[in-house]
C-alpha cells in the first residue's frame, strides 16, 4: 500500500457520522517565529508569527506559488491552501463556491498568512445534503489540520447561499462573511421571480436539492438568507457584502439590500461596497484592500486584527466606488 493511500485509510478510519446541526427546510423538517504580514494598501507590512506547517496532506500541487492539498471529503473534492508563513493560530478564509474564480482577495489573504479552503459539493445550493459536507470538512480543517476554531466565509454569487445557511446553525465556527455579489434569496436567483433575469433549469435543480415536492414549497421556504439573520446577529458576526448596482442576474434590491436592511435593523454590523455601474462579473475589488483588511480585522486576532481595523471599513458604511475605482 502507498503512503499516500495508507494516510487516507487511516483518516477514513478516524472519520465518524457525529451528530450534526439540523438543516432541514422549514416546515419539511514549540512553533518557531517567523515573519508574517499585515495587508495595507495593496501591500504588506511585517510582523512576527507563529507557523506549523500542515503535514497531513500528501502530495501538494502548485496554486498561485503557494502548496495545495487536495483532499476526498465523502466523496467531494477538497482544496486547502498553506500560506507561506502563517499568523497565529492558524486562521484560514473558506470559500464556499467557484474554486479559484476571481481569486485576488484568495491570494491577498494567502499573502498576508490566512489559509485557504473549499470543498466542491457540486451545484446544490446549500441544501441540507451540502450542509452535512459543509459539517464534515469543517471537522476536518479544525482537527486533522489544527485551523482556527473560526472561519471567514466567502459566499461569491450563489456560494452566499451556502455561507449563510451554513454560519445561521454554526455561529460559534464563524468569524465573518464576506458576500460577493451574493445570492440571498432564491425567489430572485434562481427563480427569477422578481427583477432578475433568474435561471429556469438551476430553479428546478434548485427545487430537486432540497427535496421539494413542488415549486410552492420553494416560494414558501423560510431558509434563505434574508430569513435566517437573527442567529448571526445575535452571535454579532460582521458581514461585508460587495456587488454591483447594474447587476440583472442577482439584483442588490433584491438580495443585498435586503440582508443590510434587516440584519442592521436587529444589531447586526453589516458594510457594503457597491461598484456603480458593475453587473454580476467581475467580482471582488482590483485592489482587494478593504476586503482582506475587514477579513484580518474579524479572523486574525491579536495586533493585526488591531491594525486591521484600523483602516478596514466601518460597520454600518456604504462605499460608492465610480466605475474604474473597481
Amino acid at each position: 500500500m502507498k503512503r499516500r493511500d495508507a494516510i487516507r485509510l487511516l483518516v477514513s478510519l478516524a472519520t465518524t457520522e457525529a451528530a450534526h446541526a439540523s438543516y432541514l427546510p422549514m416546515g419539511i423538517e514549540p512553533a518557531r517565529r517567523l515573519p508574517s504580514q499585515l495587508w495595507r494598501n495593496g501591500r504588506a507590512a511585517t510582523i512576527n508569527a507563529d507557523h506549523q506547517k500542515l503535514d497531513a496532506a500528501d502530495p501538494t500541487e502548485d496554486y498561485h506559488g503557494y502548496h495545495l492539498h487536495s483532499l476526498t471529503i465523502r466523496s467531494c473534492i477538497g482544496h486547502l491552501v498553506e500560506p507561506k508563513e502563517s499568523l497565529p493560530g492558524r486562521p484560514w478564509l473558506w470559500r464556499t463556491m467557484f474554486w479559484d474564480a476571481f481569486p485576488a482577495v484568495d491570494l491577498a489573504i494567502l499573502e498576508s498568512g490566512f489559509y485557504v479552503a473549499f470543498i466542491d459539493v457540486g451545484n446544490t445550493f446549500g441544501s441540507p445534503d451540502a450542509m452535512k459536507n459543509f459539517d464534515f470538512f469543517y471537522e476536518k480543517m479544525t482537527k486533522q489540520f489544527g485551523l482556527s476554531a473560526k472561519s471567514a466565509l466567502e459566499g461569491l454569487s450563489r456560494g452566499g447561499l451556502y455561507a449563510y445557511r451554513w454560519t445561521s446553525v454554526n455561529t460559534e465556527k464563524v468569524g465573518c462573511i464576506y458576500g460577493d455579489a451574493p445570492v440571498c434569496d432564491m425567489k430572485s436567483w434562481p427563480g427569477g421571480k422578481g427583477r432578475g433575469v433568474g435561471s429556469p433549469d438551476d430553479w428546478q435543480e434548485a427545487i430537486k436539492a432540497y427535496h421539494f415536492d413542488s415549486e410552492k414549497q420553494m416560494m414558501d421556504f423560510k431558509g434563505n438568507p434574508i430569513d435566517i439573520l437573527k442567529p448571526i446577529a445575535a452571535a454579532h458576526i460582521p458581514i461585508l457584502h460587495v456587488c454591483g448596482d447594474a447587476d440583472t442576474a442577482v439584483p442588490e434590491s433584491e438580495n443585498t439590500d435586503i440582508v443590510r436592511e434587516r440584519y442592521m435593523a436587529i444589531g447586526g454590523d453589516f458594510t457594503l461596497i457597491v461598484k456603480e455601474g458593475c453587473a454580476h462579473h467581475p467580482h471582488g475589488l482590483k485592489d482587494p484592500t478593504p476586503i482582506v483588511n475587514f477579513i484580518l480585522a474579524n479572523c486574525a486576532g491579536g495586533e493585526t486584527a488591531r491594525k486591521a481595523s484600523a483602516i478596514a471599513p466601518k460597520a454600518g458604511s456604504v462605499v460608492r466606488l465610480a466605475s474604474g475605482q473597481w
